[in-house]
């Protein structure tokens, strides 16, 4: 058994990033994953600039390191399909050139992005990694340690704090954190890869396709390496059970159907099993830390409730919790009140993101306002600079959200 400071639960973006700060910092910590490096991880296998800018942190020459990879293509761009089918194509940047510009988004599978996180893991002498170690018990004895057990009772480690990173399907989350799925604050998803998909954009772009009869879901076609493609389906799971869908069956149906989709995927070829997996979303505020532990990720409950981004998200709560950490361990107060400036931090650098993307999302429901934004920007180079620059800054979307901005609109001011 180990008896540790910091032991961290999950060694995905947010685990790992959490472990490669606290040895940045000086800090030892042991780091615990119930799989095998590397391993797959259902996701849409976007890094947005925010990604890039989390890599930057840990470590200057990461970002750079990945984009020489072959793990990853750049992306310079969304192409979002509006209900009445009209792209409205809003790139990272108003302007670009791939020849001279960093691009600011990359996709990448996960099984090998978060590979790339845990092979910097393993050049650091700081951070133990153990993997293949399951925990299925998290026991908190009189001297406020927690003894973490295997499900065949052993005991692999006693730590003063845990920084709890293991997923979506946290067991700590539910019972110990108090996170309960709530069917209007999660999202159910579907994703398959594919190979020979057409069309797909010759800058990268990720396609978001808002199709009305699968409001307030959309569909997604994120381009990969090898001419490969990332392909799912996400939806409230609220709104799923509300309309009955099957989520599998309308994939398919979608795919073999829709007039912009059926053509481009008529040789395309399905690489494995279509897999489904749960998104507690960021749409509202939960609590993030408790005495001697602090949620991270998706088991915090953070991923972005328009985009089902989570990977970012899951990195800045890994930041601030090796910050706070590290803090707590120093000055040994790991208790609920010291610690919830983690929950703070948090908050103060994604709140209002989560804010805005959560009214965004309530917007699905108006696909006419949906068509009407999309035509006006698709014969008006003003109004779409404006929009692009709405994906990369919080004030100018929240824009989105104001009346006002739909009635210079309507009145042609834009």
């Amino acid at each position: 058994m180990r008896e540790v400071d910091i032991c961290i639960l999950g060694a995905g973006p947010g685990g790992a990033t959490a472990a490669l700060h606290l040895a940045n910092a000086g800090h030892h910590t042991l780091l615990l994953d119930r799989a095998t490096f590397p391993r797959d991880k259902i996701c849409g296998d976007a890094l947005s600039g925010k990604v890039i800018n989390e890599l930057r942190r840990i470590n200057e020459q990461l970002p750079a390191r990945l984009a020489s990879s072959p793990i990853q293509v750049a992306s310079w761009g969304i192409n979002f399909y509006a209900p009445n089918g009209q792209r409205l194509a809003v790139p990272f940047k108003p302007h670009f050139d791939k020849a001279t510009d960093r691009a600011a988004g990359h996709i990448a599978k996960r099984i090998d992005f978060d590979n790339f996180l845990i092979e910097e893991v393993r050049r650091r002498p700081e951070i133990e990694l153990l993997e293949g170690v399951g925990i299925t018990q998290h026991e908190r004895t009189a001297e406020g340690r927690w003894l973490l057990r295997t499900a065949d009772g052993n005991v692999v480690a006693s730590a003063r704090l845990l920084l709890v990173a293991n997923g979506a399907q946290s067991a700590f989350a539910r019972q110990v954190g108090g996170h309960k799925l709530e069917p209007d604050h999660h999202c159910a998803g579907l994703r398959a890869y594919y190979r020979n998909v057409q069309g797909l954009n010759a800058d990268n772009f990720i396609e978001l396709h808002f199709i009305k009869d699968f409001l307030p879901g959309y569909l997604w076609v994120f381009p990969l390496p090898n001419g490969e493609a990332n392909v799912g389906v996400g939806m409230l799971t609220k709104a799923v059970s509300e309309k009955k869908i099957n989520l599998r069956e309308r994939l398919h149906e979608i795919l073999e159907t829709h007039p912009a989709l059926r053509e481009r995927f008529a040789s395309a070829e399905r690489l494995g099993p279509v897999r489904g997996f749960g998104l507690p979303l960021g749409s509202k505020r939960r609590a993030l830390s408790g005495d001697g532990y602090l949620l991270l990720g998706d088991a915090g409950s953070l991923i972005d409730p328009f985009t089902g981004e989570g990977i970012s998200h899951a990195m800045v709560s890994g930041r601030h919790a090796a910050d706070w950490a590290a803090q707590a361990i120093d000055c040994n107060d790991l208790t609920i009140k010291y610690l919830q400036k983690y929950d703070a931090a948090v908050y103060r650098r994604l709140w209002q993101e989560l804010r805005l993307s959560r009214a965004m999302q309530r917007l699905l429901v108006y696909p006419w306002l949906f068509n009407f934004v999309a035509n006006r920007a698709a014969n008006n180079p003003t109004l779409a600079e404006t929009l692009s620059n709405m994906f990369m800054d919080l004030d100018l979307r929240e824009r989105l959200r104001q009346p006002s901005f739909y009635l210079k609109l309507l009145f042609g001011r834009k």
